[in-house]
């Protein structure tokens, strides 16, 4: 009971951390248009580009942890 506990708390603090990064990662790319400099503009364009897509593919992951758990009561060997 209790590791099961522990799994569901992992996984929500992986995607309340995953949804934290997500949003910064879309503030920081709406901030970057408002740079003077070109190439401050590229660098922080693409930081955020990267900060959100590292995002999205762990809230993908918790997502499919979860669904594979729901659907079969246990997650599946090796993930």
């Amino acid at each position: 009971m209790v590791r099961a506990l522990l799994w569901w708390a992992m996984n929500a603090a992986g995607a309340v951390l995953s949804i934290f990064f997500l949003v910064f990662g879309i503030d920081l790319c709406r901030a970057a248009y408002h740079l003077q400099h070109p190439y401050q503009f590229i660098i922080t364009f693409f930081a955020s580009n990267l900060i959100i897509l590292i995002s999205v593919v762990f809230l993908a992951g918790v997502v499919v942890r979860v669904v594979s758990r729901l659907r079969h009561g246990q997650p599946r060997p090796g993930v």
